[in-house]
């Protein structure tokens, strides 16, 4: 199980595509407050593989006891099998990329949007990063006196293995060392083959986690409402109704039509559903506005 900040789960960081975007993300969570991750000069935002990056570091970080000044080691090759893939040049590449963005991104806070321990103050302005550092060390697997030669070649170079230090931010490893966290399965995690219900599966347990009473009991809209920042209609059963249009920044998507939006979410909703994350989900039309609709689980997972 991987115990991520729920404080945090609610607020858009990761493109769900690759895309090189190298502008900023902005979200307005409610008036006065304003969250926006803004890339590092010529890098582009995190994107998929850093979602699945950053889990991963949680769960190396949960498994390594949760050390208080956040610091984890490992190899790229073990982290790799750890994420499903396959250990090469091109895949140890991602992961650099991948660890010196979630560095060097900024994360801006400004009136609370984020919460928690992330040093906002009414009105003020927070900035920090998922990784506090990172070091990564090449290790040459060639005799010493073909080092000098192989400087010559890079992408050759590129394809070597390396042992990587990494300090998660201070505001991240403070919350979950506060218990302000929701809890996701690892295994499940890595089934769920899209980046789309990958992060629904992230924003969905923050929400239960948050809102939700016993199994299978209504959930509190106020709760939920304080959670996501967005209007909540609540009915009996643990289901809840979100705006799409809201949903979409949220997660977020790049699409705004709700038909291009459908499209998006519909083979995510069957995997959570398959799953087991949710009971339900589907969007809904009522009157002129569309909602996408979920049904909780019948145990929080």
């Amino acid at each position: 199980m991987v115990a991520l900040d729920r404080a945090f789960e609610r607020l858009p960081l990761f493109r769900l595509s690759d895309s090189a975007d190298d502008g900023a993300l902005t979200y307005v969570p409610r008036p006065g407050a304003r969250w926006r991750v803004l890339p590092a000069p010529g890098d582009r935002l995190p994107g998929t593989f850093d979602q699945d990056v950053y889990v991963g570091l949680l769960h190396w970080w949960a498994e390594s006891g949760r050390p208080e000044d956040g610091a984890i080691s490992f190899t790229l090759h073990a982290f790799l099998r750890a994420l499903g893939r396959t250990p090469d040049g091109r895949t140890y590449e991602q992961l650099r990329g991948a660890l010196t963005r979630l560095e060097r991104t900024t994360l801006e806070s400004t009136g609370g949007a984020y919460g928690g321990v992330g040093g906002d103050e009414a009105g003020g302005v927070s900035r920090s990063a998922v990784l506090a550092s990172v070091v990564i060390e090449r290790r040459r697997v060639v005799e010493e006196e073909q080092q000098e030669q192989l400087a010559l070649f890079p992408e050759l170079a590129a394809t070597e293995p390396g042992d990587a230090r990494v300090v998660l931010g201070p505001a991240l490893r403070a919350n979950v060392a506060a218990g302000r966290t929701s809890t996701i399965s690892w295994a499940r995690y890595q089934r769920l083959r899209s980046p789309v219900a990958r992060r629904l599966y992230r924003l969905l347990t923050a929400l239960w986690a948050d809102g939700s009473g016993p199994s299978g009991s209504a959930v509190d809209g106020s709760e939920m409402e304080a959670l996501l920042d967005t209007p909540i209609d609540v009915g009996g059963g643990g289901r809840c109704r979100v705006p799409l249009e809201r949903w979409a920044e949220q997660l977020p998507l790049t699409q705004r039509y709700p038909s291009h939006l459908q499209r998006v979410l519909a083979p995510a909703h069957e995997m959570l559903v398959k799953a087991g994350v949710v009971r339900a989900a589907a969007c809904v039309q009522d009157g002129r506005a569309w909602w996408v609709e979920y049904g909780a689980p019948s145990s929080a997972s």
